[in-house]
């Protein structure tokens, strides 16, 4: 949340394929299993290849529901779409 020069309020919005601040569409975005992966940088498509290529997931501890690959939707973690994910996030680094 931060203050434009106007004064005005501006709330980002995260959680989607478009910056949260400008609105525009993110560089790293794909159609993958009828949706839309994308990742902010190379480091973040990093993380998200380890943990989508991990056969055995292990959880932290304490156990919760707020880190960011716990948040991931349910498509993106679904073993039967592994392979189409992994596809997807290695195009998108061999390409930025």
């Amino acid at each position: 949340m931060y203050f434009t020069g106007r004064g005005a309020l501006v709330v980002p919005t995260f959680g989607g394929p478009d910056d949260p601040y400008f609105g525009l569409p993110l560089w790293l975005r794909r159609a993958c299993c009828g949706r839309v992966l994308w990742a902010y940088n190379v480091p973040h498509l990093e993380l998200l290849e380890a943990y989508v290529a991990a056969t055995q997931r292990e959880r932290p501890r304490p156990a919760g529901s707020q880190t960011l690959l716990e948040r991931l939707p349910v498509w993106m973690k679904a073993a039967g779409n592994r392979a189409e994910v992994l596809a997807a996030i290695r195009a998108l680094r061999d390409g930025a």
